[in-house]
C-alpha cells in the first residue's frame, strides 16, 4: 500500500532533521536565524500597520468630533433670516446637529504671557452637546458658559493654551480682536477681558493649544459680526457617508449656500496618510520576504549534509514526492512557527503599547511620541484583524515559496551519485 502524502513517517523524518545538531548534519544556527528574522518581520509589520491604523482612527475621531462633518457658508449665513437655516438642515435625514459658528483669530494675553489663538463662537447648548469637549473638561465646568448679557463673559480654553498662559479656571485673560472699531482716527483694536470658566483637553495638540470657545452672541459682538454667522457646522450620523447628504443639505440651506465637508478641508492630509500607509506596508512586506529567503540557505545546507540519508530513503522505496514533502515540511515548519510567534508578539505589543511607551520614555528620558510633531499626546494602536490575516498569509506564502527550490533539488538527487563516495 502506498503511504499517503504528509504521512506520519514523513513528518517524523522532517522534524528529526529540524532538531538535528550540527555534528549530525543539522543547520540549527541558520534555522534559528530564519526563525527570528521572520518572527521579527511579521511582528514589526503588524505593529507598524496597527499604529498607523490607530493614528488615523484617533486623528479622524478628534478632527470630526471637534470640527464637524459638513459646513454651510456663503451669503446664506449673512442674509436676514439665516437663523432659520439650522432648523431646516436638522430635518434632513442623517443630520444630527446644525450649529451656527463665528470664528476668528485673536491676540490672547495673560499677566505673564501673550500668544495667538482661534476664538470660536458657539451656542451654549451646542458646546455642551459636543462629547469631545464636554467629556474632557479638566478644570472648572460649563455651567456658567453662556450666562449673562450677550452670552456673558465666560470662555473655555484648551489645556496647553492654559499652561502657556499660566492661567486656570477662574482666572482672567484679555482678548484683542484684529477687526477693530472704526473711529475718526482710523480703526482701533477691540479689547476685552474674559473669565476662564473651564479648561478642556481633547488630546490633540492643535486644538488644546489654539482654541478658545466663546458664546455665540458674545463672539458676534466682539468681532463685529452683527446678527450673522460665519458658517453652519453640521454633525451627521455617518461621517464617511457625508457626501451622499450634501445635495439634501444644499437644498435645505437654499440659494446662496456653499456646502463643503470634512473631506474637502483635509483631502491632502488624508491622501498623504494613505500613500504613506501603502508604501510602509509594501516595504515591510518586502522585509518579510527577505527574512523568509534565509530558509533557502538553511535547507540547501541541510540537503547537502543529508545526501546519504536521501539516497538510502530512495533505495528503500521513497519516491521523489516523499523527499520533496519531507524537506518542504522542514522549511515550512520554520516559517509557520516564526509567523505564529511574530503574530503573538505583535498583538501583545499593540495591546500593551501605552505601558511600553511609558517604560521606554522612563528609561531613555526622551519622548517617544512628541505631541508637537504627531498631533496626538499618546501612541495609538488599532489592530485590523483582516489586515493581520493578510500579513499572516503573506508570511506563510513567502516561507513556503522559499522552501520549494531546495526541497525540489533534494527530490531530484540521484541515489547512485549520492552513495558513490560513501
Amino acid at each position: 500500500m502506498t503511504p499517503r502524502p504528509f504521512g506520519q513517517w514523513e513528518r517524523e523524518i522532517a522534524f528529526r532533521y529540524l532538531r538535528a545538531r550540527r555534528k549530525e548534519g543539522g543547520v540549527a544556527l541558520i534555522s534559528i536565524i530564519s526563525f527570528v528574522g521572520i518572527a521579527l518581520a511579521v511582528a514589526v509589520l503588524i505593529i507598524v500597520m496597527s499604529v498607523m491604523n490607530g493614528f488615523r482612527a484617533e486623528l479622524l475621531d478628534r478632527i470630526l468630533g471637534f470640527n464637524g462633518h459638513a459646513f454651510v457658508a456663503g451669503p446664506a449665513t449673512q442674509a436676514p433670516g439665516w437663523r432659520d437655516l439650522p432648523p431646516r438642515i436638522v430635518k434632513v435625514p442623517g443630520v444630527l446637529r446644525a450649529s451656527p459658528i463665528v470664528e476668528s483669530y485673536a491676540l490672547v494675553q495673560s499677566p505673564v504671557q501673550t500668544t495667538g489663538g482661534v476664538v470660536r463662537g458657539v451656542r451654549p447648548q451646542d458646546l455642551k452637546g459636543t462629547p469631545l469637549i464636554a467629556g474632557n473638561i479638566k478644570q472648572g465646568s460649563l455651567a456658567t458658559f453662556g450666562q449673562g448679557d450677550f452670552g456673558g463673559d465666560t470662555v473655555v480654553i484648551g489645556e496647553r493654551l492654559a499652561q502657556q498662559l499660566a492661567v486656570r479656571a477662574g482666572d482672567q485673560l484679555t482678548l484683542t480682536s484684529p477687526t477693530g472699531e472704526a473711529t475718526v482716527f482710523g480703526s482701533t483694536p477691540r479689547q476685552k477681558t474674559y473669565t476662564v470658566g473651564a479648561v478642556f483637553a481633547v488630546g490633540m495638540t492643535d486644538y488644546d493649544q489654539l482654541f478658545i470657545f466663546m458664546p455665540l452672541e458674545q463672539a458676534q459682538l466682539f468681532f463685529g459680526r452683527g446678527d450673522s454667522a460665519d458658517f453652519i457646522e453640521i454633525m451627521v450620523a455617518q461621517p464617511d457617508a457625508v457626501g451622499e447628504l450634501r445635495p439634501a443639505i444644499a437644498r435645505a440651506a437654499g440659494p446662496g449656500a456653499i456646502v463643503s465637508d470634512w473631506r474637502d478641508k483635509n483631502s491632502q492630509f488624508w491622501g498623504a496618510l494613505q500613500v504613506e500607509r501603502n508604501v510602509m506596508r509594501l516595504i515591510l512586506m518586502l522585509i518579510v520576504a527577505i527574512a523568509a529567503m534565509n530558509i533557502i540557505s538553511g535547507l540547501v545546507m541541510l540537503v547537502k549534509n543529508k545526501g546519504r540519508d536521501i539516497a538510502i530513503l530512495r533505495t528503500m522505496g521513497a519516491g521523489q514526492g516523499a523527499i520533496l514533502r519531507i524537506f518542504f515540511m522542514t522549511g515550512a515548519s520554520i516559517g509557520a512557527a516564526a509567523t505564529a510567534t511574530g503574530l503573538a508578539v505583535g498583538a501583545l505589543f499593540c495591546a500593551f503599547i501605552k505601558p511600553i511607551q511609558k517604560v521606554v520614555e522612563a528609561v531613555t528620558g526622551a519622548s517617544v511620541f512628541n505631541a508637537d510633531v504627531y498631533f496626538l499626546t499618546t501612541l495609538p494602536a488599532k489592530i485590523d484583524w483582516a489586515e493581520v490575516v493578510g500579513v499572516v498569509f503573506w508570511a506563510l506564502l513567502a516561507s513556503f515559496v522559499a522552501t520549494l527550490p531546495p526541497a525540489w533539488r533534494a527530490s531530484r538527487l540521484d541515489p547512485v551519485e549520492a552513495l558513490r563516495y560513501e
